[in-house]
């Protein structure tokens, strides 16, 4: 998404919210994330609340993601063990 004229650290922080390296399953979790903070971006002026926002927002993306890992690696455990 091509956002010209924004402040730097928002432009960087929307780069962590690239989701198309990760598998499908993983996908799932972090686009949701991704969608939401383009569009605030897209809605709010650049400032230290937009950054502290998207900081707290990409840290709650990795918290979802690590779970999801959690979950996949649960579940190919269990399926390993029938």
């Amino acid at each position: 998404m091509n956002l010209p004229n924004r402040h730097p650290a928002t432009l960087a922080l929307l780069s962590f919210f690239a989701f198309d390296h990760l598998p499908p399953f993983l996908q799932a979790v972090s686009s949701p994330c991704y969608d939401l903070a383009y569009d605030l971006a897209t809605t709010l002026p650049d400032g230290p609340e937009l950054t502290a926002g998207l900081r707290k927002l990409l840290e709650a993306k990795d918290c979802f993601v690590r779970q999801a890992l959690v979950a996949f690696k649960a579940s190919q455990a269990a399926e390993a063990t029938r």
